[in-house]
């Protein structure tokens, strides 16, 4: 039963970020109150579906999905969120929106296409990018990285991709056996990968790039696929500047509320949650945030009576490896291939996450 239902006034939420975490909460909470969602894109992006957008732009039309079509009853505040205080957040716009509750969601640091017709532009180019060279550098081993070199190897069999990675291993997010099922499948498709390496990207001399160690790398074009920095550095100039840790991560309790501010939660990657930062745990993060507001909401005031968010203490991810093959770590054991590739390579989860936002799978 919403607070209209009861014949009370609806209270204010205010959602910055709409990535993974933001784009749940705000849908989930978007009849209990009313919700404001303040994004710099119109656009909510399944990330993990992003790498097969670039060998396959058309998939874009399903990935990137613009938030009025999963948010009917929310506010949708196009700008970057720049000042919070006690009552409002201040947008670099202009606009300063109340809230009762505050969901921080701010994830990591984006770069342009702020609408969706740019997104799906900026992927067709990576596309034609991709079509017109013979030969590829992918920098970075993680899952990005890996992604790529895989989507481009099943789809562009004729190309040359060289893969290099700074660190001892691929993937060193999760165990040593899955990492190396991911390389035995690069390599068995051609792909070139380079361990323990860097490579200036921004010097090449007539498409020759050179590593660390001075090896050289023939390629037409390259795709820097390393992390980037928590959507945090902002805060700083807010009053929740004494929040962050060490590494910029918003420091929460166990409900997810910022520590010292009982309306203020904090979700997603952006959080100092110990475990790995993983979409499917954002949207964990997203569910108790949103069961917490709504029992504030209905007036719960014994802190133990909020929801607990319990860590997820044991790696558990699918690296997708083309269109259907796959790698996986669960809690005891990695697989690769045919299987793990059945439960994420060909769809990439994009049908569920539509259906998890109330629109149709297909488009």
């Amino acid at each position: 039963m919403s607070m209209a239902d009861l014949g009370g006034e609806k209270k204010s939420v205010v959602v910055i970020g709409g990535g993974v975490a933001g784009s749940l909460v705000a849908k989930t909470l978007q009849n209990e109150a009313n919700v404001s969602l303040i994004d710099e894109k119109e656009y909510f992006e399944i990330t993990w579906a992003s790498l097969r957008s670039m060998v396959e732009p058309a998939f874009a039309k399903r990935s990137v999905i613009s938030h009025s079509e999963y948010l009917p009853c929310a506010k949708i505040i196009s700008s970057a969120a720049v000042d919070i205080t006690d009552t409002d957040v201040l947008t670099k716009q202009g606009s300063q929106i109340s809230y009762d509750y505050l969901v921080v969601a701010t994830g990591h640091t984006q770069n342009g296409a702020w609408t969706k017709t740019d997104k799906i532009s900026q992927y067709q180019a990576e596309y034609e990018k991709i079509k017109a060279a013979n030969s590829i550098l992918i920098v970075g081993g993680g899952p990005t990285g890996v992604e790529l070199a895989a989507e481009i190897a099943a789809d562009f069999p004729a190309k040359k991709v060289t893969l290099v990675h700074r660190g001892s291993r691929l993937l060193e997010f999760i165990g040593e056996s899955a990492s190396k099922k991911a390389l035995n499948w690069l390599t068995s498709k051609k792909v070139e990968v380079i361990l323990g390496q860097s490579v200036d990207v921004n010097s090449p001399s007539d498409g020759v790039y050179r590593t660390s160690d001075g090896k050289t790398v023939d390629a037409d074009c390259h795709f820097l696929c390393i992390g980037t920095p928590f959507g945090s550095a902002w805060l700083k100039e807010t009053i929740l500047k004494d929040s962050l840790d060490s590494r910029g991560r918003v420091m929460v309790d166990s409900n997810l509320r910022i520590k010292g501010h009982n309306n203020i939660f904090a979700i997603g990657d952006i959080t100092d949650v110990p475990e790995l930062k993983q979409g499917y745990l954002a949207q964990e993060h997203a569910k108790v945030a949103a069961k917490n507001i709504t029992s504030l909401i209905k007036g719960v005031e014994d802190d133990h009576k909020l929801a607990v968010y319990k860590p997820a203490t044991k790696a558990l991810a699918i690296v997708s490896l083309g269109r259907k093959d796959a790698v996986a770590q669960f809690p005891c054991l990695s697989l690769a291939g045919r299987i793990p590739g059945m439960i994420k390579s060909g769809d990439l989860f994009v049908g569920k996450t539509r259906k998890g936002l109330g629109l149709k799978p297909d488009v």
